[in-house]
């Protein structure tokens, strides 16, 4: 899996209380889930909830440029998705 960053989206994703490597642990989590997706800008943006190694829940938008996962923003996920992700979805 490979990630793009420059320093406006590790700014973005920090200003949240969320490192870099967090963010890349909750996408990379087998058990996360595609909550919603959009287009802005001609580009298909994901909501994706996933856990870090540490356990953190994580809300992570991000976006796919050529074959790289490009996080927007990344937060704490709020409790009716932390519900969802740990009911598997449902």
């Amino acid at each position: 899996m490979q990630f793009d960053w420059d320093d406006a989206n590790v700014s973005h994703v920090a200003r949240h209380g969320v490192s870099r490597i967090e963010a890349e642990e909750a996408l990379r989590d087998g058990f996360g889930q595609i909550l919603n997706s959009f287009v802005e800008d001609d580009e298909e943006r994901y909501e994706q909830i996933g856990a870090t190694l540490n356990g953190r829940l994580l809300i992570v938008w991000f976006t796919m440029r050529d074959e790289a996962y490009r996080p927007i923003t990344a937060f704490d996920a709020p409790n009716s998705a932390a519900r969802r992700y740990r009911h598997g979805g449902n």
